[in-house]
């Protein structure tokens, strides 16, 4: 009896802790070239999922799971590299998942 309540025990552990999707967050300056970060992902433009979901494919992620402004006070650890342009205080945060 104790073998079997054991092993339903074990059993709801190891099916309880299911597959969870790869996470990462990346933190990208408004003005990085290439992606049209500041015209759909900083404003909240439509564009803004497709490139989003570009940046993470890019990074071998399979889809974005969310993006939005980010401010400088916000970012812990070292600051993404700007241009100098007027938007270079600016920041988009874009969460990938595998």
């Amino acid at each position: 009896m104790r073998t079997v309540f054991g092993a339903l025990c074990f059993a709801a552990v190891l099916f309880s802790t299911g597959a969870q999707a790869e996470k990462r967050i990346f933190i990208i300056a408004n003005n990085a070239d290439g992606y049209g970060v500041d015209r759909c992902l900083a404003t909240g433009a439509k564009c803004g999922i497709p490139v989003a979901t570009a940046y993470c494919q890019s990074r071998a992620y399979m889809r974005a799971a969310s993006f939005r402004k980010v401010d400088r006070d916000e970012i812990t650890g070292a600051v993404p590299v700007t241009n100098g342009t007027s938007a270079r205080d600016e920041f988009v945060a874009i969460e990938c998942l595998r």
